[in-house]
């Protein structure tokens, strides 16, 4: 079962979130887009195709690391449609969601599979501790529990992490790369073989580009600033959504609606930052709603608003800096028990 259906058959037809869907259906505002969803990813490859193409153009100049910086925005953008795809916002088949996300994953050196159980899962438990993979203590802790039991990195890091979140993120597109290779060796994973042949032959196409066409020190150049800067870039994208929410255990959850309203946080702002974030500034309407086409996802939001008000369930939104600084400050706020024990030592 996929991430769009496993939240909408959730719950009975008499619950808070039926009558909230029926609501949110009624407008029709689950219908495909066909036409945004055209111009959406005809723009971006036409876009990412002009940078490579720039690249080449540009050659051997130190102006290529802007075209790296200029790339780094369209992986991004690449990474934000091939999530819509993986979501069945795009088609409505499987097949096709499948295939496409391929593709798209493989322009960027994803692997689509791995990201897809990692973001489901995401999906049926957000912010919920032991189930959340978003939110396990890899590198940072996120709640006080899990930097009382940190060890290793995590404990290093925890202390000051508020400090480090933002550098730290220079390195996901690197981590993300890692990971994805790292899953083929994951025999549950299904089309491994297939991710993993896509998985090197972009790395392949990649680094033999960087290598022909510029020598070798503006190549590692180019490698850094294009992938720390798409780091930074997809980081701050989904880091607005969740950090600084409540999180939640695996025995205290409450129905689905509230598990998702509640650890999900909107941001506000115009049509940049719904193309900036790709829609993911309304998330508490993309968790309710998975396989709702980004674009009416804005419109959907009075409606949600409004139901929650009525239910007396709280329903968070800020603006793109302040969601930073919630997000900062409940980092700073995780590791403190980190900061304790090394006073006491």
């Amino acid at each position: 079962m996929t991430m769009a259906t496993n939240a909408t058959r959730s719950d009975t037809p008499g619950s808070d979130f039926a009558r909230l869907s029926k609501k949110v259906a009624d407008a029709g505002l689950l219908g495909r887009r066909p036409g945004y969803y055209t111009l959406r990813i005809t723009a971006v490859t036409g876009l990412y195709a002009a940078g490579w193409a720039a690249f080449v153009l540009v050659g051997a100049s130190w102006w290529t690391l802007a075209i790296a910086a200029f790339l780094a925005v369209m992986y991004g953008q690449v990474a934000l449609v091939a999530h819509d795809m993986a979501h069945r916002q795009v088609f409505r088949r499987r097949r096709a969601s499948e295939l496409s996300g391929r593709i798209a994953g493989a322009s960027i050196g994803m692997s689509y599979g791995w990201w897809q159980d990692k973001h489901t899962r995401h999906h049926a438990n957000p912010n919920t501790e032991d189930l959340d993979p978003d939110i396990g203590p890899d590198l940072l802790v996120w709640s006080p529990d899990q930097a009382r039991a940190a060890t290793g990195l995590p404990r290093l890091l925890g202390r000051w992490q508020a400090f480090l979140f933002f550098p730290l993120l220079t390195l996901e597109g690197f981590n993300l790369h890692v990971a994805s290779g790292r899953a083929m060796a994951n025999r549950r994973l299904k089309r491994r073989a297939l991710d993993g042949a896509l998985l090197l032959a972009h790395c392949a196409v990649y680094l033999t580009a960087l290598f022909w066409v510029l020598p070798p020190g503006m190549a590692i150049a180019f490698l850094a600033v294009h992938q720390c800067l798409f780091g930074v870039y997809l980081g701050s994208a989904f880091a607005p959504n969740h950090k600084g929410m409540p999180i939640l255990t695996a025995d205290d959850r409450p129905d689905f609606l509230r598990r998702q309203v509640l650890t999900s946080r909107n941001v506000n702002g115009g049509l940049f930052t719904d193309l900036a974030l790709g829609g993911l500034n309304h998330q508490i309407e993309h968790h309710l709603f998975p396989s709702m086409p980004s674009p009416n996802l804005r419109k959907a939001r009075a409606i949600v608003r409004r139901y929650c008000r009525d239910l007396g369930v709280d329903y968070a939104e800020t603006g793109l800096v302040a969601s930073y600084r919630l997000a900062l400050t409940s980092l700073h706020d995780a590791g403190a028990p980190l900061r304790r024990t090394r006073v006491r030592a």
